[in-house]
């Protein structure tokens, strides 16, 4: 079996310079290059988004009966699933634990630094195809928010957008973790934010609902004039939820987000949305009810199910990549 190259640059970042969380603003770009590359041939592209907690780095991770992502594409390739691409897999990771792709004055401004940085520095650097029908984005869970976030806001440089259990209908996603995670934050957001930097200290049952709230309120309810730098959507005495951050939160809705940009979606030669039946977060009912609101509006998108749940789905960036290789324009 032929294989494909990793390679690793490192970019600096002018918009990441001056973060609120003093986050690295000098990053890895790990791309993978396929096994035909090569001097005077173009690419289509696929930006691959990980998932809450996650940078692209994790996607190369070995494992013993898994493929990494390199592998993914070297075996899809070899065995004529899909056409040689490029994929590009950045790094939005934040010491919250993610950015949700989009910008916030509490994480820094993620969205412009993927799509007004990170692609024109790939288009720079490789021999990609320099148009939106040649690029497309994926990702699961928060990346594959962080997937709808590019379609329905920057149709302009990704034309194809596969989410795979994308963070979609909020009151399912996260209205569960509020209340597993308010005993676990006890008051102090900062404390609980420690105990994940402290590798020897024990997590507890709900901790990691506790950073997950907290880490979509640095994205979603941001408030440079709060002591925290984002308000909680929840009082953090009484765990009754504060409904003028939740409706912040609900602006970023994916569901919400689709009436606003109607034009943008139907201009893609590819949304793909799908989840698993037994997604430990609901998030099966949120594509169905998401794809409700496309479907309302005539835009074309293609919705699949699958007997599974939320973790270890690795398996369907398969789907994803067939279906991008087969939209995407090869020149």
């Amino acid at each position: 079996m032929t294989q494909g190259t990793v390679v690793c640059l490192q970019h600096k970042s002018e918009i990441l310079e001056n973060n609120p969380l003093g986050d690295k603003f000098i990053r890895d770009l790990h791309v993978y290059l396929p096994p035909d590359y090569e001097e005077g041939k173009t690419y289509p592209s696929v930006y691959v988004l990980v998932g809450f907690t996650g940078r692209g780095k994790m996607l190369l991770n070995d494992s013993a009966f898994t493929p990494n992502f390199a592998e993914r594409m070297d075996k899809l390739i070899n065995d004529g699933k899909i056409r040689p691409m490029i994929a590009v897999m950045p790094d939005c990771f934040t010491r919250y634990g993610g950015s949700q792709y989009i910008n916030s004055t509490a994480t820094g401004n993620y969205e412009d630094y993927l799509t007004q940085e990170i692609v024109p520095f790939v288009d720079e650097n490789f021999q990609t195809i320099k148009n939106k029908n040649s690029r497309a984005v994926m990702g699961k869970s928060s990346g594959g928010y962080g997937a709808l976030v590019m379609a329905m806001r920057h149709a302009d440089i990704f034309g194809l957008a596969c989410s795979t259990a994308g963070d979609a209908y909020f009151e399912f996603v996260y209205f569960p973790g509020f209340a597993e995670g308010f005993h676990s934050i006890n008051g102090a957001p900062a404390a609980l934010l420690g105990k994940f930097w402290n590798e020897t200290e024990r997590k507890g049952k709900h901790d990691f609902a506790a950073l997950n709230t907290i880490g979509m309120s640095v994205c979603y309810s941001p408030n440079p004039q709060s002591e925290l730098g984002f308000d909680l959507p929840f009082d953090l005495k009484t765990g009754e939820i504060r409904e003028d951050v939740w409706a912040r939160w609900l602006e970023h809705d994916p569901v919400r987000l689709v009436e606003k940009s109607v034009e943008n979606l139907k201009s893609l030669k590819l949304l793909y949305i799908d989840a698993g039946t037994r997604d430990e977060f609901s998030l099966d009912l949120g594509a169905r009810i998401l794809c409700e609101k496309l479907k309302k509006h005539d835009i074309p998108y293609i919705h699949e199910e699958f007997d599974d749940g939320h973790f270890n789905i690795a398996y369907r960036q398969n789907r994803s990549l067939e279906l991008i290789s087969e939209n995407i324009e090869f020149a």
